[in-house]
């Protein structure tokens, strides 16, 4: 071919082309696609002129085996008539060889929008671009799915001859994922919704069908698409592209991939469930694709180490608020509502965290929670807790915990609302963190904890949260973080064993402060009520973890270490602080939950609802009694002394007492417990003691109501006669005597001094005649020796007088010699006290404290050598008067002829001679 037309025979007026070609051949054309229609042709003389500056391309040869037919020679045209030359195509289009003409004049705008139309889908440039019979096969199977109508849907058929070829040539999947997205992306532009469906479910099921080894070649386009999708204005795209991603995200790949990168689907992702649409129910759904697609992020990138690190601070800073937002606003149970959704997703995001990321996921609900002041209204922020804490691994719980902790601390100068708030979600984050492994530093938990009460009370007493007395607070929501502090503490103690439990508990007796020992103790500025304050708030504490005490020895239930410091506080003046050590003794002895039984004070109490034990006492058991019986004796003793004491004391020393008879019975604890209770009796009734009529009515009615319950624990049965009789003598005659009358809010006492007749009164020589006989009559001596408590020096801790005796020694020293004859003393009584002085001279309270200011102040400011010397010094200067003490004691008395007994020589200062010594 030349590329000019053959010339045409002439042609007359009227005549039209067919009737030139009649008898003549035409060559075979192939078939257009299905949908695709060739435009009519207009008459030739209509055509414009191409416009300037576009011209006809050259065209490539033909493909290999493809021939042009030869036309038969044709007329020429009439004379006159010329063919209009043809105008350029335009950039993109081109035809073949075998229909090139060189030179028409004119073509109508009609045609050259036909054309687009008809090669809309066309690759330009080459001959297969204008041939659809000469694409290549894969855009042809491609074209195929696609139907005349989209709402038809995907033509299946021509899927399966798809997804064949795709298998069959994998090597394809690449290119065919790019021409998948160069239509869905030109529909898409067009706004032809139907045909962008169509294309995402054609990769959907490529993806599903070639997910082994070639997924990573449709991967890449897959994921731009998505993209465009969800940057998209139509919320309906951003939903077909999240389903579509979810699908994805549930493939599992063989072959790793180091290149995909998931930041703008996690950004997206969240930005959708942020979603406000003015539908409300559009709105649920935008939220509820948001929710997915993270939670598809999620499934795709959490297993793989090669993928984004999705545990990353500022992922988890996206992530974590978009679900809380939606997880907030709970309002129905529907399971398709974006809460619930969203609770799925937070579960599930938990429960695939390691050791190493929990910090991370934590961190962003304490920022959500602090920035929205979640933590005042309490139940959002347990609930959302209580989520993590059943959600990640047991064995990470306690990292829940610390975060927690140290979010307390980072808040210490935050309204007490928001303090008392955190303290709560820690409680019961506590409560379901019951594997008893709260971390490596259990002890730190409850040390931050009495920090938080310490500073509660600083704050109390002082008005302000702030150290710059700006911010204001009221007792009462001081309170209420105390209260949640303490009831923090005990669930904490009860999710740890029982040997952590004793250390706790020792930790905090150690916490509280005692006067003349931690003065000091809180803040400078609370002073003694603010000790006060602690100690109640710290004995509160130590009652929660002891009433869930739960151990089969008292001796290490109460060892000495716990218990001489526990019942020093029963000797303080307020009557609060002595009444909740009486409740921690009770908790602790009690080992079978009798108190609760216990409650109510009654000689018309029926032993039989007790829990009573058959056996006698263990061998750990009668120790204890052996070694703290008698002290705790004495604390009762002294505590009923104290005019202070009200009903509430007397009704924990009668709970007390039974516990005490029922977890320790034996013959020698009953009758050491007669004897105490006889005592209190005759305390009662003793001038002596400055004791109000409430005080005595109360002790006598605490014998009554504990002798009636101890006659019915095993002594024969005439003891149990003469306390009835002696009991029904007081309700007859003196109802004032028992605990119906005098424990209760209006207690009916007698007016003017309290005069009680023999007959009310118990009587030690009919009990002791009345145990006679029986197995206690073998402690008749010990029964017959009234009851006298054992004082002790125990005092000074309540900075009140002590009570013992000192016993003095007398000794004769030496006259004076000299010209005059005046005579020293012939004695000098050298007491305990005269050697402490002499140890240690010491002055005032004022004084000591000035001392130890002046010793803590050289100890932290003073070189090392200067404190080396003064400790040498003060040695020194103890061994000097040590010196002198000795040589005051071991001086010999004067001889009575009045010379002086020559010095005898120490042992220690004898010389032996060295065959003697061994």
């Amino acid at each position: 071919m030349t590329g000019t037309l053959p010339r045409f025979p002439s042609m007359q007026r009227g005549m039209t082309m067919p009737s030139l070609f009649s008898g003549v051949s035409t060559p075979s054309i192939p078939s257009l696609p299905r949908g695709l229609t060739m435009p009519s042709m207009p008459s030739l003389p209509s055509m414009p002129s191409l416009p300037r500056g576009i011209t006809v391309p050259n065209f490539p040869s033909l493909p290999r085996g493809i021939t042009v037919p030869n036309f038969p020679s044709m007329p020429s045209l009439p004379r006159g008539l010329t063919v209009p030359s043809l105008p350029s195509l335009p950039r993109g289009m081109s035809l073949p060889r075998s229909v090139a003409m060189s030179t028409i004049s004119q073509a109508p705008r009609r045609l050259l929008q036909d054309c687009c139309s008809v090669l809309d889908h066309q690759t330009p440039g080459g001959l297969c671009g204008c041939c659809w019979a000469l694409r290549p096969r894969y855009k042809r199977l491609v074209d195929n799915i696609f139907p005349e109508d989209p709402e038809e849907g995907l033509v299946k058929a021509n899927m399966e001859k798809l997804t064949f070829f795709a298998l069959s040539a994998p090597e394809k999947l690449d290119r065919i994922a790019a021409y998948l997205s160069e239509r869905l992306t030109r529909d898409l532009n067009r706004h032809r919704y139907g045909y962008v469906c169509i294309a995402m479910e054609a990769m959907e099921q490529l993806l599903l069908a070639c997910h082994c080894q070639s997924i990573n070649l449709l991967v890449e386009s897959f994921l731009s698409t998505l993209r465009l999708l969800l940057e998209h204005d139509k919320p309906h795209l951003h939903m077909l592209a999240t389903n579509s991603f979810v699908k994805f995200a549930n493939i599992e790949e063989d072959t790793p991939s180091y290149h995909r990168s998931y930041d703008f689907f996690v950004s997206r992702f969240s930005e959708m469930c942020h979603s406000e649409h003015e539908d409300p129910e559009m709105k649920n759904q935008i939220r509820v694709s948001g929710i997915r697609g993270l939670q598809g992020v999620v499934r795709k990138t959490v297993d793989d180490e090669l993928q984004a690190n999705i545990w990353e601070l500022r992922h988890m800073e996206q992530i974590v608020p978009a679900l809380l937002v939606n997880l907030q606003e709970r309002t129905t149970a529907d399971s398709e509502s974006p809460a619930e959704q969203t609770e799925v997703c937070f579960r599930e995001l938990l429960g695939r965290a390691a050791y190493g990321h929990i910090n991370n996921a934590i961190r962003p609900v304490l920022m959500h929670l602090d920035s929205h002041s979640l933590w005042e209204g309490r139940s959002f922020a347990v609930q959302c807790f209580q989520i993590i804490m059943y959600s990640i691994q047991s064995q990470h719980s306690h990292l829940v915990i610390q975060q927690l902790l140290g979010h307390l601390d980072a808040n210490s100068r935050s309204p007490a609302s928001v303090r008392a708030g955190i303290v709560e979600v820690l409680s019961e984050a506590a409560v379901i963190e019951a594997t008893g492994s709260v971390g490596p530093t259990v002890l730190e938990v409850f040390n931050t904890l009495l920090r938080q009460l310490r500073q509660s009370v600083d704050y109390e007493l002082t008005g302000y949260y702030d150290n710059a007395g700006l911010n204001k607070t009221t007792s009462a929501e001081e309170k209420t973080l105390q209260d949640a502090v303490i009831k923090t503490i005990g669930s904490f103690a009860n999710t740890l064993p029982v040997y952590q439990r004793s250390e706790v508990m020792l930790f905090i007796m150690g916490k509280i402060p005692v006067p003349g020992i931690y003065p000091a103790l809180g803040s400078p500025n609370a002073g003694f009520e603010g000790s006060r304050m602690i100690q109640v708030m710290l004995l509160k504490s130590l009652l929660q973890v002891s009433e869930r005490y739960e151990s089969s020895n008292l001796l290490t239930a109460l060892p000495s270490s716990f218990l001489e410091p526990l019942l020093s506080f029963t000797l303080m003046e307020d009557p609060e602080i002595r009444l909740l050590v009486l409740s921690i003794l009770t908790s602790l002895i009690d080992r079978r939950h009798n108190a609760a039984r216990l409650s109510t004070a009654s000689v018309n109490f029926d032993v039989s609802v007790l829990e009573l034990k058959e056996d006698r006492c263990s061998r750990q058991d009668v120790l204890f009694i052996r070694k703290h019986a008698q002290r705790l004796y004495r604390h009762v003793y002294l505590t009923c002394k104290e005019e202070s004491s009200g009903r509430g004391h007397y009704q924990a020393l009668f709970i007390l007492l039974v516990v005490l008879s029922v977890e320790l019975s034996n013959e020698e604890v009953v009758v050491d417990l007669i004897r105490l209770v006889l005592a209190l009796q005759e305390l009662a009734l003793s001038n002596q003691e400055q004791l109000s009529v409430l005080n005595r009515c109360g002790v006598h009615a605490l014998c009554a109501v504990f002798l009636h319950i101890l006659s019915q624990l095993g002594p024969p049965l005439p003891l149990h006669q003469h306390i009835r009789k002696v009991i029904e003598s007081r309700q007859k005659d003196a109802p004032h005597l028992l605990p119906e009358d005098v424990y209760c809010e209006n207690p009916r006492l007698p007016e003017g001094e309290l005069q009680v007749s023999e007959d009310f009164l118990f009587v030690q020589s009919e009990i002791c005649e009345a145990l006679t006989g029986s197995s206690y009559s073998a402690h008749d001596e010990r029964f017959n020796t009234p009851y006298t408590p054992q004082l002790t020096d125990e005092d000074r801790l309540s900075k009140r007088k002590s009570i013992g005796d000192v016993v003095s020694l007398q000794m004769e020293m030496n006259p004076q010699e000299g010209s005059d004859t005046q005579q020293r003393p012939q004695t000098e009584q050298i007491t305990f006290e005269t050697l402490k002085n002499t140890i240690e001279d010491r002055g005032s309270v004022e004084e000591e404290e000035r001392r130890r200011m002046q010793v803590v102040e050289r100890f932290q400011t003073a070189p090392f050598e200067e404190i080396a010397a003064h400790c040498g010094a003060r040695t020194s200067l103890l061994q000097t008067k040590l010196n002198e003490v000795f040589a005051m004691i071991i001086r010999p008395p004067p001889s009575p002829s009045g010379h002086t007994t020559p010095r005898s020589t120490p042992l220690y200062e004898m010389k032996f001679p060295d065959l003697c010594v061994y």
